[in-house]
């Protein structure tokens, strides 16, 4: 230590560092608490309201508290999932006045790339004999449609242990249930995941298949457009009240492509721009330059089983202009 400067001064440069650093460790969990809100509350405003109201709880601890706290990376996830809990029920009253059909934003493929493993000792897993959905699609629109029809407490359960790896005795005291309460909800919410999937076909299938699905509908092609279509698909449109949409869902393939050879007859001007998105190939909508819209597509071995539409502008803000 230097001779001029005073033991007072080295032990407040060391308590700075180390106060830097602390902040440092705390703020690089961001991106993968915005990763877990999100799955919890399907828009990135809304995460982004878990994350800053988690941070905000943090700094109001006293110093002697926060230094208490052994694991802050899983502290702040429990908090986080805690706050989305309170959130979804207002949530889901919000969604009941909202102007049409409701859906959850659409994400580029890489925005939460390598989030889904959290920072805990995940040993447990190995002797979880529950199985655990696959991390692929953990942001996908076909996954969180499904989470839409869980109840709150399914949808903390189901994303902390699936897709975060939290054991049920920690979600037990972020959802107020007992250890085995909560696998029940897991159990249940995995019911709901098995039902909203049909057989799995291959990345390269999916995008073939949606690739035949633009060009159908680029070339005005009705009878294409029905061969890629299975037979129940379903439209899904999000206007949120901004642009006219689509009130309620389409169904059946005949009904589908005639909406989309209707929307292409209107608007001649519309073009299909490449995206890879969490489901896989999707399109930007764009009309004489100007951002329309994104559509997405879940794909089954029957062909297009889902489109989602999504024109409102508050849930496209995480695509080029």
């Amino acid at each position: 230590m230097p001779e001029d400067l005073p033991l007072e001064s080295a032990e407040f440069g060391k308590a700075e560092r180390d106060e830097s650093h602390a902040l440092d460790s705390i703020m690089a969990e961001r991106h993968r608490l915005l990763s877990l809100a999100f799955r919890m509350m399907g828009t990135l405003a809304d995460a982004e309201d878990v994350v800053q109201e988690t941070y905000v709880r943090w700094y109001r601890l006293e110093p002697e508290e926060r230094e208490k706290i052994a694991a802050p990376a899983a502290w702040l996830i429990r908090v986080a999932s805690r706050i989305s809990l309170d959130l979804l029920g207002s949530a889901r009253m919000r969604r009941e006045t909202y102007v049409g059909q409701w859906l959850p934003e659409p994400v580029p493929a890489d925005l939460f790339a390598d989030t889904a493993v959290a920072p805990l000792n995940s040993s447990h897993l190995a002797g979880d004999p529950l199985e655990r959905v696959t991390l692929d699609d953990a942001v996908s629109m076909a996954l969180l449609t499904v989470l839409e029809a869980m109840t709150p407490a399914e949808r903390v359960t189901f994303v902390l242990h699936d897709v975060f790896g939290v054991p049920f005795d920690e979600i037990a005291g972020v959802v107020g249930r007992s250890a085995g309460a909560t696998r029940q909800l897991a159990t249940s919410a995995r019911r709901h995941v098995r039902r909203g999937r049909r057989a799995q076909v291959s990345s390269h299938q999916h995008d073939e298949v949606v690739r035949a699905f633009r060009g159908a509908t680029v070339r005005g092609d009705i009878e294409d457009l029905l061969r890629v279509l299975a037979p129940d698909v379903e439209l899904r449109v999000d206007g949120g009240g901004f642009v006219n949409a689509a009130p309620r869902v389409i169904h059946g393939s005949d009904h589908v492509a005639r909406w989309f050879m209707g929307v292409m007859r209107k608007q001649p001007a519309l073009r299909l721009e490449r995206r890879d998105t969490a489901d896989g190939l999707g399109y930007i909508l764009r009309d004489e330059g100007r951002r329309y819209g994104m559509v997405t597509f879940d794909v089954s071995d029957e062909g297009v089983t889902n489109v989602w539409l999504m024109l409102n502008p508050m849930k496209l803000t995480n695509w080029s202009l």
